[in-house]
């Protein structure tokens, strides 16, 4: 694209330029010249800044500058400035770096980028991460973002920390909760559950130790971020895998999700009759509670069909929950010399606590016995209707 496409595009599209800062008074001129190279639609945060970043920005009366009192982190500076600029009326916002090491000239990327969807979509920078230069912390605390918002959100990137981006302001959420460097993941995980589409594209880089100012503190700022993970793990594994499959579900006939969802989803039918035998094994296990985390969980550590396994697993579903805890005292009994005559007592908690150690046996026979049954019969049936797919 030449310079006044770039321009027309950024002005048609009212896209704006976000630059949080703190402390980047080094680099500060070189990336506000850059921006204004292509578009003075610029909304700058100065973050509580205590160098002469203040005075750098008198410089430019032309764009909108807010002046946080004190420090409260990039998350809150990042969020201040959304507000802003939807208040203002723009319907993109390209956050760029204060640090330097992204290069303005790389905002054609992204106008260019967003002028190929059809729809809303977040776009994220994708540095060269194995450039000589880059340290090796920020190399794998990039890896182990990507690891997770994948897991999150079955969405896999290169590069998930990058500042570069271009955020559609009327998807991504309203509230958040963090408000430090942890928000840039929050942020995007929480918009791609909102259906949005999350992609990469190229972006150069430079880490230059003599300008560069970085206040990621890697203690604490590791532990707010694997907290945060925790978090939505826990809530893509309790609640947004099961929503899109009842979503899925429901946008469907039964015919079409079977054939759809199941019989032509990705894997073989050995992997599919594994994923059924998964998920009745932990469905008739004792975890109460914990059947969709431990399916799920297990499901994606043995690469298996995650739908099948999660359906499976709702063979505890709680009209069967009696007859499956009854079940597994009367196998458990001749294990242990218990009483065998379960069906005719009042089945309560009191009963399980009181026969523990002959639930516990039970159950497993039951769950192992179960999962080889159902497993072996839907491979068997798999195979009969694509044999072609073992």
């Amino acid at each position: 694209m030449t310079l006044t496409e770039v321009q027309k595009a950024i002005s048609e599209k009212n896209i704006c330029v976000l630059v949080p800062t703190y402390n980047n008074e080094k680099t500060l001129r070189r990336v506000i010249g850059g921006i204004l190279h292509y578009t003075s639609n610029i909304i700058i945060v100065n973050d509580g800044s205590t160098d002469s970043t203040p005075f750098i920005l008198q410089d430019y009366p032309e764009i909108r500058i807010i002046h946080l009192p004190e420090n409260k982190g990039k998350g809150n500076a990042l969020k201040t400035g959304f507000r802003v600029a939807e208040k203002i009326g723009y319907s993109y916002a390209i956050t760029i770096d204060s640090d330097g090491q992204h290069y303005p000239d790389d905002i054609p990327v992204f106008v260019e980028a967003l002028l190929k969807e059809s729809q809303d979509v977040l776009l994220i920078g994708n540095r060269n991460m194995a450039q000589d230069g880059i340290p090796k912390k920020s190399s794998f605390g990039n890896r182990f973002s990507n690891f997770w918002f994948w897991f999150e959100t079955g969405i896999k990137l290169e590069d998930t920390q990058s500042g570069f981006r271009l955020y559609p302001l009327h998807k991504i959420p309203r509230k958040y909760f963090t408000p430090k460097f942890e928000f840039e993941i929050e942020i995007i995980v929480r918009t791609a559950w909102r259906h949005v589409p999350v992609k990469n594209v190229p972006v150069k880089v430079l880490y230059d130790p003599a300008e560069r100012v970085s206040h990621f503190r890697p203690f604490k700022d590791f532990t707010r971020i694997s907290i945060l993970n925790t978090i939505l793990v826990a809530i893509t594994l309790v609640y947004i895998i099961p929503r899109n499959f009842i979503n899925n579900f429901k946008k469907k006939s039964f015919k079409r999700f079977i054939k759809e969802d199941v019989l032509e989803s990705d894997g073989s039918n050995r992997t599919k009759a594994f994923s059924v035998a998964l998920g009745v094994l932990i469905g008739f296990s004792p975890f109460w509670g914990f059947h969709t985390l431990l399916t799920i969980s297990l499901a994606v550590l043995f690469k298996l069909n995650k739908v099948l396994a999660f359906v499976a697993s709702n063979v505890s579903i709680p009209p069967f929950i009696p007859f499956i805890i009854a079940a597994s005292l009367f196998l458990g009994s001749p294990f242990v010399g218990g009483n065998s005559n379960i069906f005719s007592q009042e089945l309560n908690f009191d009963l399980v606590k009181n026969n523990l150690l002959q639930y516990l046996i039970g159950s497993a026979i039951l769950s192992v016995s179960m999962s080889v049954i159902s497993g072996t019969a839907v491979f068997l049936f798999l195979n009969k209707v694509d044999p072609e797919n073992t």
